[in-house]
């Protein structure tokens, strides 16, 4: 049930970013909000849930977007487990340490999209990719945390997410 609800979340997410998100748009980027909730999600339920969430919202990202099947679910994957892994090493309540993770993580997800689209014959220059797209689109995404948060951790506890009958 709880990933069903998860699942749904993410494809609002994906419906908001490719749709209303497009008139919020900063020089062409603007931020991955299927990316918080992996995020928000490994952070909150460790490794191995960020894995396999990540996975799941990647690939029904690929299947919705239709380009590159698996891009998106080995990324998000990736940082899920990763982000998973600070899981009981962070302060959870902060706003503050979940910007600064949120940074790093779509850093490290932009990384790995490039080192995989460098393979599909897709080239662009790593420094136009850094510096137009990879790093403003973090800072971009970690700008929604203090937003989203918190409503996100509430609803893990006691909400939609926690896995309890509401």
């Amino acid at each position: 049930m709880r990933l069903m609800v998860l699942l749904i979340f993410s494809f609002v997410a994906l419906l908001l970013q490719s749709s209303t998100f497009n008139s919020f748009q900063i020089w062409g980027i603007k931020p991955d909000l299927v990316l918080l909730i992996i995020v928000f999600n490994a952070f909150l339920r460790g490794h191995r849930e960020g894995a396999f969430a990540g996975f799941c919202v990647g690939l029904l990202q690929d299947i919705i977007t239709g380009s590159y099947i698996g891009l998106n679910a080995l990324t998000y994957m990736a940082v899920g487990y990763l982000v998973g892994m600070t899981q009981s090493k962070l302060y959870k309540d902060s706003s503050l340490i979940m910007m600064f993770l949120m940074l790093a993580a779509s850093l490290v997800e932009q990384f790995l999209k490039y080192l995989l689209m460098s393979y599909t014959g897709v080239l662009i220059s790593p420094l136009v990719a850094l510096i137009r797209v990879m790093i403003p689109t973090a800072i971009y995404t970690a700008l929604l945390v203090p937003l989203l948060y918190k409503k996100f951790q509430h609803s893990n506890q006691n909400g939609w997410l926690s896995g309890r009958d509401v």
